[in-house]
């Protein structure tokens, strides 16, 4: 078997929503201006036990429970975050140990901020064909309340916490399309989570706003030519949950008719590396889509990064 495919998308948010009347309270904003400004009505942030280790944990077991898999079965676990402190042992391996594995696995931490996810999905994919690995977990997660400038109105109602996962395994056919990925090393610091900056996320919003709507619309046509597709063949696309002024104009550049378009940013504020396969695992909840249909995940981020494919649905 040369191939990959996804078998299972899982996702955990933590329970206490913040709404837009509640950031009222805490800086100077209105429901009005946020809806306006970004479309986020509410966002979920982490108590103090829910941390990066802790939702991630739970997004793998959801994962596993859908794919009627256990733990033992996952050789190699890939984690994207740009919110994990501890330098070792790293999050992935305390994952591999909450979920009581014992057969060795790779454990694996990336951090290309909110691209993260859909780095580790390239690199899953290619780990299975290459024959070093059988049966992979990514997962996305990062709690960006952390690292929120909570007196800072442009980005405290943006940020919030989460974490999805997905489990890719060697398939006879090709599930997950060559991967399209690169980063702007010129505009790095339009995007910032810095020690200089007591480790807040910063942002230059209007450069990113307009790198994102004005290059990415070609970049994400690129995956899907990549993939052997048209738009016209998408059954859904997954953009990075950033804002949702930003996944509405991309959306109708890359003109995909028949494709629904996840935006799950409104609900669930921006989880950077989680944003992605938590918007997917709830869309494919909410609307599940036939086996094999087509759907494009792309994310964009820090960096500035930006990667993307084109996967059969599990």
């Amino acid at each position: 078997m040369t191939g990959t495919r996804v078998v299972g998308f899982g996702h955990f948010q933590p329970a206490r929503v913040v709404t837009n009347a509640e950031m009222e309270t805490i800086v100077e904003t209105s429901d009005e201006w946020i809806q306006r400004r970004v479309g986020i009505k509410e966002r979920r942030w982490a108590s103090e036990d829910e941390t990066v280790e802790v939702m991630a944990t739970k997004a793998a077991q959801d994962a596993l429970a859908k794919a009627n898999m256990n733990a033992s079965q996952i050789d190699m676990i890939i984690l994207a975050s740009c919110t994990t402190f501890d330098h070792s042992p790293n999050v992935a391996s305390r994952v591999a140990l909450a979920l009581e594995m014992t057969n060795d696995p790779v454990a694996l931490d990336i951090n290309t901020a909110c691209s993260g996810f859909t780095h580790g999905v390239a690199l899953a994919s290619q780990a299975i064909a290459a024959g070093s690995n059988e049966t992979v977990m990514v997962i996305g997660v990062d709690k960006l309340t952390d690292v929120t400038d909570f007196t800072d109105r442009s980005t405290v109602v943006l940020t919030a916490d989460g974490a999805g996962a997905a489990i890719l395994t060697a398939a006879d056919e090709q599930g997950v399309s060559p991967v399209v990925w690169g980063a702007i090393p010129q505009m790095g610091s339009a995007v910032r989570i810095e020690r200089k900056n007591n480790d807040k996320f910063a942002q230059e919003g209007q450069a990113v706003y307009r790198w994102a709507t004005s290059e990415l619309p070609k970049i994400a046509k690129q995956i899907v030519e990549k993939a052997g597709l048209t738009p016209d063949d998408l059954a859904a696309i997954v953009l990075h949950q950033a804002n949702l002024r930003i996944i509405e104009p991309l959306a109708r550049k890359i003109g995909a008719p028949n494709a629904i378009v996840a935006t799950d940013v409104v609900y669930s504020g921006n989880t950077s590396a989680a944003s992605v396969p938590l918007a997917l695992s709830k869309l494919l909840e909410e609307h599940p889509l036939p086996s094999g249909a087509p759907i494009l995940m792309f994310a964009f981020g820090g960096g500035l990064s930006y990667a993307g494919q084109v996967i059969k649905a599990p």
